[in-house]
């Protein structure tokens, strides 16, 4: 059964998720960075106090990723999605129309929250846990959403400022959005919830994934993608500088990365359902290693394309990889909370990652020793997860 069949049989379960996951633009970066100065103007903040903001409400949504998410174990996924809908809703209500500063704060972070949170983990954790041989597939696929949110919306948006305000045109995108959602809430073939709300005062019977050595073992392997792109994106000027490339490369190259997803998420579907989510863990990450190699060793416009092609083609397969590797690990039941668990802890460290890079760089370290420190961290990730990876393999035998 290949993507054709897979599409037939469950266009209606693939297009919740994959809309989920396109709806997730709302909230992440790439989006709201297009109108970080007329938000900052709204919110009389300066460039410096928008930052500083940003990531205050980005590690407060972390925390209450740990919180809710794994509430999609036992709520109905109609039912979360609603909540998250309203409420993604009234953040963009308060960001664009609060005369107060704290109150679009307070919308930012529901921005956040709903959108790069609950609903990359709606999409995410539907697709994980409703499809069992064809996972792969259906994660592979339910990702382009996310794909077609970032190669599309940019441009749309920069055109569409030519005409429209920055509010009216929050306020289109998400009465588009609205248009999307309605027919398949009405009528969507939504699955039951898993499991049943844990009993208060009586001891949980799921994973309790900050206890298990397990979990602290994948973790870094995991977090390796996340953590050294959101360096890379940040610093993006320092890094073609020091390569001795240029901003203009750089652009091109992301165009490339864009592309590169494409095949990253299709293949890693699919390998992933022939071959296992613990062999590709063991790979997945090659591509990067190898281009990490080429910018320390040539660096210049070959390093620049070398990073953004090899991060694109292992970011468009991970998702995947790593979704059905915590179902074979924990479980589909289960799946919500050990998802909420691993976004909170990349919602963290991606915030933190600039702040130690930024350290580095004010020391004095050049690019080219910060990439060698991510080959580094690449590898130690990749080595402390083998034990895990060993383990799962001799099960499953």
């Amino acid at each position: 059964m290949g993507y054709r069949t897979l599409l037939r049989d469950h266009r209606g379960l693939l297009g919740i998720s994959f809309l989920a996951m396109f709806t997730s633009s709302l909230g992440q970066s790439f989006f709201i960075g297009l109108f970080q100065v007329p938000i900052s103007q709204q919110l009389e903040l300066t460039a410096g106090q928008f930052g500083t903001a940003y990531a205050l409400v980005t590690l407060v949504a972390g925390f209450a990723m740990l919180r809710l998410g794994p509430s999609i174990d036992w709520v109905s996924p109609r039912r979360f999605a609603v909540i998250v809908l309203v409420t993604l809703a009234s953040g963009v209500l308060l960001l664009t129309l609060s005369p107060w500063w704290g109150l679009g704060v307070l919308g930012l972070g529901l921005v956040r929250l709903c959108g790069q949170g609950m609903m990359t983990h709606l999409g995410n954790t539907l697709a994980g846990r409703e499809f069992t041989t064809l996972r792969g597939r259906a994660l592979g696929l339910v990702g382009m959403g996310m794909m077609l949110g970032e190669t599309l919306l940019p441009p749309l948006m920069a055109a569409l400022l030519v005409f429209l305000g920055w509010r009216e045109l929050w306020w289109l995108f998400a009465l588009v959005l609205a248009g999307l959602w309605v027919p398949l809430l009405l009528r969507g073939p939504w699955p039951k919830a898993p499991g049943q709300r844990p009993v208060a005062g009586q001891p949980s019977r799921g994973p309790r994934p900050f206890r298990d050595p397990t979990f602290w073992k994948l973790l870094p392997l995991l977090m390796t993608l996340p953590v050294t792109m959101t360096g890379i994106f940040i610093y993006q000027a320092v890094m073609t500088h020091e390569l001795g490339s240029s901003l203009g490369v750089y652009a091109l190259a992301l165009a490339g990365m864009g592309l590169a997803k494409l095949p990253g998420a299709l293949l890693g579907g699919r390998w992933v359902d022939r071959l296992g989510p613990v062999r590709l863990a063991r790979l997945y990450l090659l591509p990067f290693a190898v281009a990490l190699l080429i910018a320390i060793i040539f660096g210049g416009h070959l390093g620049v394309w070398a990073l953004m092609v090899g991060g694109g083609l292992a970011i468009g397969s991970q998702e995947s990889i790593a979704t059905s590797l915590l179902v074979r690990i924990w479980g589909a039941e289960h799946l919500g909370t050990v998802r909420a668990t691993l976004s909170a802890c990349m919602v963290f460290a991606t915030g933190l990652a600039p702040a130690v890079l930024g350290f580095a760089l004010d020391l004095g370290a050049d690019f080219t020793s910060i990439l060698a420190g991510m080959l580094a961290f690449l590898v130690g990730g990749w080595w402390l997860a083998q034990g895990v990876l060993a383990s799962q393999a001799t099960r499953a035998v």
